[in-house]
């Protein structure tokens, strides 16, 4: 009986690629008493596996926190394996508004302590009392009162790159650090004013608000699923957003666009950008903001010592990795002294700039034909092989090759080899190679992007 992940992340992306099926990105959230999380954990594994259902799921006896990745033809047998348990029948499934297929690559159901690191003791405080719940409406109208205090009680990372207006947004790693930080700058309005509070998709607020009415506070509001759910219904109600940038998710995507307000910076260059990376260096991975210019000129690396690094043979790569914690342990995330331009803690009162991700999108969607996808990327010699599946490729076309972790990169053709040899033109099912600045991956696609003349 299967209970493991038997697949790379890559063998997973090629596979998806290969069934051609849309995938939803969804998560949800339920406290609830769980005697034998092993139990309940394996028996999701089981059931979420024979769906082709994949994800980042915490279970824990106080409940379940999960992100996932769901073929859309399979949704309601999903939703159906819910139902099995009473305190998930009916339960809401926070769709993203984005969707990428490559969200996440591998099933993975982990039994913790806790479904939420937020270092509290429940049984000091009523868990069950919690603050009240506002829809996208009543939070926007809370919002607009002079009396209402909102709070973020997502990390430095997340807020840095989108909040809600007038947030305070703490310089925080992590949940557990921000409640006592919250709680002390607050003591002074705990009688006559409204803490609202918000998070990705609620279950954060769900801990948080009843900790704060234990700790006196009389008015606690909070976001129902959070800026997830407020995305829908604000798009779905056609009301104003309220929420500025973009909203931090924890999967491939590792964002969705809600406005165009770009509010942070890159980290390496200063120039207004909002999207996240991870360090290409495995001894590193630390994850902070990087332009498409500087993800091209550093190769997708955070430092010149981590760009040094992937282009030595990967034996001695492993050899400096020997002994390290690698990951989030390495670096915090975001920051580094490597990093010149990092503004958590410090967010701007106005936007840096208007994002034209969504124009930028829509041009390449109209002007862009398949090609074929990547195979393999040969480091030391900086060249990339792809096979060649629809149309033809030659010298002087402009290509778009893009991928959930190369992002979208643009170059021109200028010398091509097909089939070990040199040639002018390559065809269909050609297995071609030619120099590229940068890594690309076997979930990445290679499109050749037409000229006016063969868009028409």
């Amino acid at each position: 009986m299967q209970l493991y992940n038997t697949l790379s992340a890559e063998e997973r992306a090629q596979l998806i690629d290969e069934a051609g099926k849309e995938r939803l990105t969804l998560s949800f959230y339920a406290y609830a008493n769980i005697e034998d999380p092993k139990k309940f954990r394996d028996e999701l594994f089981i059931a979420w596996n024979a769906l082709d259902a994949l994800g980042r799921i915490y279970v824990a006896h106080e409940g379940i926190n999960a992100q996932m990745s769901v073929p859309a033809d399979q949704f309601e047998a999903f939703r159906d394996t819910l139902e099995v348990y009473d305190f998930m029948k009916g339960i809401r499934l926070n769709v993203a508004v984005d969707q990428d297929n490559h969200s996440f690559l591998k099933l993975t159901i982990k039994v913790r302590h806790k479904i939420v690191a937020d270092g509290l003791n429940d049984a000091s405080f009523d868990v069950t009392n919690k603050g009240i719940h506002l829809k996208a409406q009543e939070f926007n109208d809370l919002l607009e009162d002079p009396d209402t205090i909102v709070v973020d009680f997502r990390n430095h990372y997340e807020s840095e790159v989108g909040h809600f207006e007038g947030a305070i947004t703490p310089d925080v790693e992590n949940f557990r650090e921000s409640l006592p930080i919250i709680n002390e700058q607050l003591q002074d309005f705990k009688e006559d004013k409204k803490l609202l509070m918000y998070c990705t998709g609620g279950i954060r607020c769900e801990k948080a608000s009843a900790y704060f009415k234990h700790q006196g506070f009389k008015n606690v509001f909070q976001l129902e699923g959070g800026i997830i759910e407020y995305t829908r219904q604000i798009k779905e109600e056609g009301i104003k957003s309220k929420f500025i940038g973009k909203n931090f998710v924890f999967d491939h995507r590792l964002g969705e666009r809600i406005t165009d307000d770009i509010i942070s910076q890159c980290h390496q260059c200063g120039k207004p950008c909002d999207n996240h990376t991870n360090c290409s260096n495995d001894a590193c991975h630390l994850l902070f903001i990087q332009c498409d210019e500087c993800k091209a000129a550093m190769e997708n690396c955070c430092s010149t010592e981590c760009l040094e690094t992937i282009h030595l043979p990967m034996e001695e790569q492993v050899k400096l990795r020997k002994g390290l914690q690698v990951g989030n342990k390495v670096f915090r995330k975001g920051k580094s002294d490597a990093l010149k331009f990092k503004n958590s803690g410090d967010l701007p009162n106005k936007p840096l700039a208007k994002a034209e991700t969504k124009n930028i999108r829509q041009k390449i969607t109209v002007k862009k034909v398949l090609l074929g996808k990547a195979e393999h990327y040969y480091s030391k010699s900086k060249i990339g092989q792809f096979l060649v599946e629809n149309k033809e490729l030659s010298i002087g076309d402009r290509i778009l090759i893009s991928g959930p972790t190369t992002g979208e990169q643009e170059l021109t053709i200028t010398e091509i080899y097909a089939n070990g040899g040199p040639c002018e033109t390559a065809k269909k099912g050609d297995q071609i190679t030619f120099e590229l600045p940068f890594r690309v991956r076997l979930s990445d696609k290679l499109y050749k992007i037409l000229q006016p003349s063969e868009n028409a």
